[in-house]
């Protein structure tokens, strides 16, 4: 319990510090970085489709993005989860059918 609490504090701080040391620091995503390097290097460049819908701020954006990646994590929790609960299960049928003799 003690190294949980440890590990969850280190994740916090090393989650919270960048925020200290680079007040005003834009946090923008690799798309926008992709796009400005396209056009530094070609100026006549159009993209070939555009977004089907663009959420009204980037609040909403990074909302999303974040709602996406927990349901993702949800899902590869649960997957190893109910894996490991499978294999315990029947390591415990297995372990049932064989006699330890001393």
């Amino acid at each position: 319990m003690k190294k949980n609490i440890i590990l969850i504090a280190m994740v916090v701080i090393l989650a919270v510090l960048p925020l200290f040391f680079q007040k005003g620091a834009e946090f923008g995503g690799s798309d926008d970085q992709a796009e400005a390097a396209i056009t530094k290097i070609d100026s006549s460049y159009k993209p070939w489709f555009s977004s089907i819908w663009e959420p009204p701020s980037g609040e909403i954006e990074s909302l999303l993005f974040c709602l996406q990646a927990a349901i993702g994590a949800g899902f590869i929790g649960y997957f190893i989860g109910f894996s490991r609960g499978r294999h315990k299960k029947e390591d415990s049928k297995e372990g049932k059918g064989k006699h330890v003799t001393h």
